[in-house]
């Protein structure tokens, strides 16, 4: 692990109308990062998922960043509890902030949002961008579909097999946590080329 506490990039919902389990591993989620010494970076939102993980690290005594675009602040969704937000002037300008201020990604489950940054942060993996490792935490199997539909993309031609190992799926907020400690601990490799 880096000298330095490794920032943690965490992916996740912002909907308040999900079933408690996923609140649930995502405030515990918050409060294993803080109690292993990790940063949590995320989109600063007020509710859900990210609400949730942010309530769980400062709970615990540790540090949230929060990047988030203006017109999100204009609409009242920045969560008022996080001490540092960074405020950005577009999507895509929040996306890659957090690719630079991160040593890792964290995909809690959530919708179309949470969806494209993940198989944005992939991509950018299968693509030699990026070498931050990758962790799905599969809250109540619910990665399930999409992993199986990336195992087709793999076993139908359009993903070398070896691609399947750009990211980890955990079952559990402390499988998650132990994921991100081995890879960090680990020297990052490069992905084999798709072409």
């Amino acid at each position: 692990m880096k000298s330095e506490r490794a920032k943690i990039c965490v992916y996740c919902a912002s909907s308040g109308r999900i079933d408690q389990a996923y609140v649930d591993d995502a405030y515990q989620l918050g409060k294993l990062l803080a109690q292993n010494d990790m940063d949590c970076v995320n989109g600063a939102g007020a509710v859900g998922l990210m609400r949730a993980v942010s309530d769980g690290v400062l709970d615990a005594g540790g540090h949230v960043t929060g990047v988030i675009p203006k017109f999100m602040v204009d609409n009242g969704w920045c969560y008022d509890r996080l001490l540092e937000v960074i405020i950005t002037p577009d999507m895509h300008e929040r996306k890659q902030q957090m690719a630079e201020i991160t040593d890792a990604v964290i995909a809690l489950p959530g919708g179309c949002g949470t969806l494209e940054e993940l198989l944005e942060a992939i991509t950018w993996r299968q693509l030699g961008i990026s070498q931050r490792p990758i962790v799905l935490l599969n809250t109540r199997g619910y990665y399930d579909s999409l992993i199986a539909m990336l195992e087709h993309s793999v076993s139908e031609g359009f993903m070398r097999a070896s691609h399947a190992t750009l990211w980890t799926v955990a079952s559990t907020p402390q499988d998650a946590i132990g994921a991100i400690q081995l890879a960090l601990s680990q020297e990052p490799t490069q992905a084999e080329s798709k072409y």
